[in-house]
């Protein structure tokens, strides 16, 4: 079965000394081809887009290769890429938007929402073979989206603060009026209809805008997943990836054998977004099958057993499961970096962001007597070596 996938990754562009974000982008992209690298709302953000891949093999390696190349341009210019949800030392707001007149736009429109956006996320596409099926599948998958988001969680300090969440890029991205749980559709002419009514109504400028945890896209015939924060480390993209296409395929057979029941009641789908939010890996999710609370390791085992046949139709099976265990085994990002700011300050963090980002696995550097400790006290596990190279089956 050949179901290809795509992903697209931000990052936020550091000074390497002070980890604060720097407005740099339009340098770093002079040294990278096009098109691959593009820029975002605000010029501390490069973005990458990924070829097209049959296999999570070559996924890897690809976003590998990617992120080898944005590190090497920014690192000419003396700055760090960090793919993190949030930068642990991010200012409240930024005064450098991208010269684009749709980002121009945007800021005159949003104001502080669009300020603020000092944030990074990971976008996987899987192709679909009609704009219907998409529709119809958005809403088969919808329940089991913010476990892929507890999985990806990196970003729990925001303005040099803890802010008690694993994801709090969530709790900022949510402010958009066009952003998180998507409604239930019967067909695509149904929800591109709902589209152009909020851009009618003056709401969005245009469906771009439209910030759904998952979407059709609106130039590749695919279904877009944009619920998940940047991740630090490349196995974590691709096991949301495939874990992601299987979600697709497992939809599209139960969709191809009869009706998937819905009751429409969507509304609980955005508690479930916050509890991962808060959660990550290190509490409890909300069970979509229940709808009630349960361990986060629990829901993560149920959906990789729900999506077994689907993954192992992929040849994804050993690879998704290897690397399921490990997550489980090690928490999440944002329980990793917690860690190190418990141990030393949150320059510490930003340099275990910089290494997992380049696809290291270093010790880090010691704290000075200069550098003061920024954040009291955090819990967590601390950061475990992993095995280099491709994410393949390993025996745990």
């Amino acid at each position: 079965m050949n179901v290809h996938i795509g992903v697209e990754e931000e990052f936020h562009l550091l000074e390497v000394e002070s980890g604060l974000l720097v407005p740099r982008a339009e340098q770093v992209l002079r040294r990278l081809p096009r098109p691959g690298f593009t820029a975002e709302l605000h010029q501390s953000t490069v973005e990458s887009n990924s070829g097209v891949h049959a296999s999570l093999d070559n996924l890897y390696a690809d976003l590998s290769r990617i992120r080898r190349r944005l590190d090497a341009a920014a690192s000419s210019l003396g700055l760090a890429v960090v793919a993190a949800g949030t930068a642990p030392l991010a200012p409240a707001a930024s005064g450098a938007p991208t010269a684009d007149a749709r980002y121009r736009r945007m800021v005159e429109e949003y104001r502080r929402v669009a300020d603020e956006q000092l944030i990074c996320g990971a976008q996987v596409h899987v192709d679909v073979p009609d704009r219907d099926t998409a529709v119809r599948v958005m809403c088969a998958i919808s329940p089991w989206l913010p476990v892929l988001l507890a999985l990806s969680a990196s970003s729990p300090f925001w303005q040099g603060v803890d802010t008690g969440y694993a994801s709090w890029r969530t709790l900022v991205w949510q402010r958009w009026p066009s952003a998180g749980p998507v409604g239930c559709y019967a067909d695509a002419a149904e929800y591109e209809a709902a589209v152009d009514e909020l851009v009618q109504a003056g709401i969005i400028s245009d469906p771009g805008m439209i910030y759904y945890d998952v979407r059709p896209s609106a130039h590749l015939p695919t279904l877009e997943l944009r619920i998940c924060d940047a991740c630090p480390r490349v196995e974590t993209v691709v096991l949301v990836a495939g874990l992601f296409r299987a979600l697709v395929t497992d939809a599209r057979d139960r969709l191809a054998a009869g009706p998937v029941a819905c009751d429409g009641h969507h509304e609980w789908l955005r508690g479930a977004s916050w509890r991962a939010a808060r959660s990550g890996l290190e509490g409890t999710l909300v069970d979509p099958e229940t709808r009630r609370e349960a361990s986060a390791a629990r829901v993560v085992r149920k959906l990789l057993d729900r999506l077994r046949p689907a993954l192992e139709a992929h040849d994804d099976w050993q690879t998704v499961y290897a690397l399921t265990r490990r997550v489980l085994a090690e928490g999440s990002a944002a329980r990793r970096i917690r860690r190190v700011a418990q141990e030393e300050d949150l320059l510490a963090c930003v340099d275990v962001l910089i290494a997992e980002t380049r696809g290291e696995r270093r010790d880090r550097r010691p704290s000075s007597p200069g550098r003061r400790k920024t954040l009291p006290s955090a819990t967590g596990p601390a950061v475990a070596s992993t095995a280099s190279g491709a994410p393949k089956a390993v025996a745990r």
